[in-house]
């Protein structure tokens, strides 16, 4: 590989590491916050367990977060020297804010970790209530970037210099709001599915109490409700980004569903593979019309093809497969999260235990979704950095020694990964839920 090649993998598998902690770092202190209300609401201690064992989790995985989100930080200044340019003199306001974001969930998680029991109801929730409003701050700050490199606004570039800087109209950039609605419901919908993995492997066990199996059936059809309800949310932002890409970034829309001409009526192609040689897609289903109305809301709307563009200017066109991937994934989702639900409401008796072993799969599957989401996203605006204002190649930088960095990191990674599934698994054993809710000594059925 080249060096453009090698910073685009260095980075991406950071990212893509780092992404995992992130996420859940945004959907659990949502859950988290869920669990203290209905605790207050319900006067069931089942869900102040749940909040403070949560948090124990989320404890460790941002012990993981934060340092491996410096190191993206850093690898951004290390390998992109040319687009941090643009950065410092344009888009530099959300990274300056995030920081004070990250702040105030710090501090906050700190008080509610060390001070909850000590605290009065309201402040209890006002307290983990911050801790998730600068967790989703965050993301949603570190997301607008991301957002104005799709849709890049307030400069000009004059003679190779940039000029006119308007932060503001940077940070609120076309794309902003359908971009970061995408990853915060999203992010939501993997913290909740991910507790509702680990509530449906609990209920497999045959040596649970009657209370255990109780206590966690609670968190089950809680982490269901919530997940169902976000993946729904997160299709329907999808179907803005649709619309987005249509207006701002045609040829990603079009490299994603394998569309040459320009067309109305436009079918919508799901599996198969793009092949330029057929000037289509090969294998795939085609759904009539259904891209036209994807795109414009209309089954008559006209959809740019990849031929009105230069092929240089094409993005890769297996985004056709991480596209079907994403998609697949959500609309699984949705009915993992709200058949379940239908069957325990309708039959009011326990999930089958097929229906179990396929929930644990579900946190999975989420977290399999938001990796194939943001590879679409970024791969998708190649060749471009910055779209039609700088090129990858130009961004990049022209240091050597890449190759063994890259297998470094990597071997880091994977090793961070099974040490913290390690450390999650060692204290969650070491404290299992039963002495706790004997503690409380209240009773619950099945």
């Amino acid at each position: 590989m080249d060096t453009v090649d090698l910073a685009r993998a260095l980075f991406g598998s950071s990212m893509a590491f780092h992404i995992i902690f992130s996420t859940l770092g945004v959907g659990i202190p949502a859950m988290i916050v869920v669990a203290e209300l209905l605790y207050h609401v319900k006067k069931d201690s089942d869900y102040s367990l749940m909040a403070q064992r949560w948090t124990r989790g989320l404890a460790i995985l941002l012990g993981v977060a934060i340092p491996s989100g410096t190191i993206v930080g850093v690898m951004l200044t290390l390998l992109w020297p040319g687009f941090m340019e643009y950065v410092g003199e344009v888009i530099a306001l959300p990274f300056q804010i995030e920081l004070w974001a990250f702040f105030l969930e710090a501090l906050f998680l700190s008080i509610y970790v060390y001070a909850a029991d000590r605290l009065p109801p309201v402040m209890r929730i006002v307290s983990v209530a911050f801790v998730a409003f600068g967790a989703v701050a965050s993301a949603v700050l570190i997301t607008d970037a991301h957002s104005w490199m799709n849709t890049p606004r307030g400069f000009s570039v004059v003679n190779d210099q940039i000029t006119d800087v308007n932060p503001l109209a940077a940070v609120f950039n076309p794309s902003v709001w359908t971009t970061t609605n995408h990853v915060v419901t999203s992010a939501y919908m993997t913290g909740a599915f991910t507790i509702a993995s680990v509530a449906a492997y609990k209920m497999l066990s045959r040596r649970l109490s009657e209370r255990e199996f109780a206590y966690h059936g609670k968190g089950l059809f809680m982490s269901l409700l919530i997940g169902g309800v976000m993946a729904v949310l997160t299709a329907v932002d999808g179907h803005s980004t649709a619309q987005m890409l249509h207006h701002h970034q045609p040829e990603k829309l079009a490299g994603a569903e394998g569309l040459f001409e320009t067309t109305a009526y436009a079918p919508l192609v799901i599996f198969g593979t793009v092949d330029p040689e057929i000037q289509g897609v090969r294998g795939g289903l085609e759904l009539p019309w259904a891209l036209s109305f994807l795109a414009t809301n209309r089954f008559s709307g006209v959809v740019r093809g990849l031929n009105e563009f230069p092929p240089e200017n094409w993005p890769p066109l297996y985004i056709h497969t991480l596209f079907d991937t994403m998609v697949m994934i959500g609309s699984i989702l949705i009915v993992m999260g709200f058949v379940p639900l239908a069957y325990r409401m309708w039959f009011k008796k326990p999930y089958p235990r097929w229906m179990t072993m396929a929930l644990v799969t579900a946190g999975p599957l989420s977290m399999l979704g938001i990796e194939t989401g943001w590879i679409f996203s970024c791969t998708g605006r190649q060749p471009w950095t910055i779209y039609h204002v700088q090129r990858t190649a130009e961004a990049a930088t022209r240091a050597g020694g890449l190759g063994a960095l890259l297998v470094m990191f990597v071997s880091i990674y994977v090793i961070l990964l099974v040490t913290t599934a390690v450390v999650m698994r060692h204290y969650f054993n070491r404290h299992p839920v039963g002495p706790e809710l004997t503690q409380d000594g209240s009773v619950s059925s099945r």
